[in-house]
């Protein structure tokens, strides 16, 4: 039995048993976490992960027939694979629990894929996933940079970002068009921001909703008459911002 990968789902399926070992080797969870992993596909990593977390892992996948074929491969843990579309679930079958996640992401839904890890922040504690090289370089980049953006910013302020590896399109079946890359993401020791976090996240997308301006302009809305206290950050562009600068500018909106 086996299933052939399906274009609309954006499935590129491993099939390179070094790459799967050094994602593997990679995967560090939390203590005392719960694993998941999105989109396991044909499985490359699912016996590893069997074998590496045991009972406390589940896999989670919008393919029915992934899941199908997943749960005939491995019958002893056949509840363990379910139907589930990750940026729809809530995490309430987790109210105590960390979550270590691991996953090849479809490529198409990385960003939102990232956007959820963000809003579930206090409970996933680490991730690591293949996605496409030129957003791991854009998660991972420091300030300065022109690929610096909005998720460049806003995952950085809650987890520490690595790198870890490149990975050639000859790996998977079908052969994407694009580079890949590992990162890996661990949460940091910031529990909530030193400012208003909901104007945190709005003020970093709006700065960078007009990356081309400076920020005077793109942040217009939410100036104050007096813009003396922001001057220091008003001339410059959101990529020439760090992380704390943007906390920085976050606290001033609101004095």
């Amino acid at each position: 039995m086996t299933f052939s990968p399906k274009k609309s789902l954006g499935q590129h399926f491993l099939i390179d048993q070094n790459i799967i070992r050094k994602i593997i080797d990679n995967f560090t969870p939390a203590q005392d976490s719960f694993c998941l992993e999105i989109g396991p596909g044909q499985g490359a990593l699912t016996k590893h992960l069997l074998n590496f977390c045991n009972e406390n892992i589940l896999f989670i996948d919008t393919d029915k027939e992934a899941v199908d074929f997943l749960q005939a491969q491995f019958p002893t843990a056949k509840n363990q694979f379910v139907l589930l579309d990750f940026l729809q679930y809530d995490f309430s079958d987790f109210p105590q629990k960390k979550l270590s996640l691991i996953g090849n992401l479809p490529y198409n839904i990385s960003s939102q894929i990232f956007f959820k890890v963000l809003e579930q922040r206090q409970r996933i504690a680490t991730c690591t996933f293949m996605i496409q090289k030129e957003v791991a370089e854009r998660i991972a980049v420091k300030e300065g940079s022109k690929t610096y953006g909005i998720l460049s910013v806003l995952l950085q302020a809650y987890y520490d970002i690595e790198y870890l590896f490149d990975v050639s399109p000859n790996v998977f079946h079908p052969r994407p068009n694009v580079q890949s890359a590992v990162i890996r993401l661990t949460r940091n020791k910031t529990a909530t921001l030193a400012c208003d976090e909901t104007l945190f996240f709005r003020v970093v997308k709006q700065s960078f909703g007009q990356r081309r301006k400076m920020l005077r302009k793109s942040l217009k809305q939410l100036l104050p008459q007096n813009t003396q206290i922001l001057e220091e950050f008003l001339t410059k562009r959101p990529e020439m911002l760090s992380v704390e600068d943007f906390v920085n500018l976050t606290m001033k909106l609101t004095k």
